[in-house]
């Protein structure tokens, strides 16, 4: 009976990994999403998809404190190229630290549930950074 168990115990957990891959993607994908352009050190373009949030006038991307692949990208460079809407602008950015709190409150009023369990996948959202997107002209 014991070494039944055994044999199932990784099936099970194929399953649950793939469920919480699926939940992940509904969480993150059921709401507004941009495409975030930058290039790579060989030069070659790479599309992030990410949530935004309108204030004031400027978007917000957020990213978290302990940073990524596409924030490292992003910071290489200037401007950079979102498409939002099926339209692609480009954007001077920079980041806002200042604002982190209502970043927060606004992702989580636009994305709700999704932001918490996204949230909770990556260890919060405290020293979350905001970035402050104003159309290139």
């Amino acid at each position: 009976m014991k070494l039944s168990l055994i044999y199932k115990f990784p099936v099970l957990l194929v399953v649950l990994i793939i469920l919480l891959y699926l939940l992940q993607l509904i969480a993150s994908e059921r709401v507004e999403v941009v495409e975030l352009h930058t290039l790579n050190n060989q030069g070659e373009e790479i599309i992030t998809r990410l949530w935004v949030v309108d204030d004031d006038g400027y978007q917000y991307l957020r990213v978290g404190a302990d940073g990524s692949g596409w924030f490292d990208r992003l910071r290489a460079a200037e401007t950079v190229d979102i498409t939002r809407n099926g339209r692609r602008y480009s954007y001077f950015w920079t980041t806002r630290q200042s604002k982190s709190a209502q970043i927060n409150v606004l992702m989580r009023g636009k994305y709700g549930w999704g932001d918490s369990f996204i949230g909770y996948l990556t260890g919060g959202r405290v020293g979350s950074i905001p970035i402050e997107l104003r159309l290139a002209q």
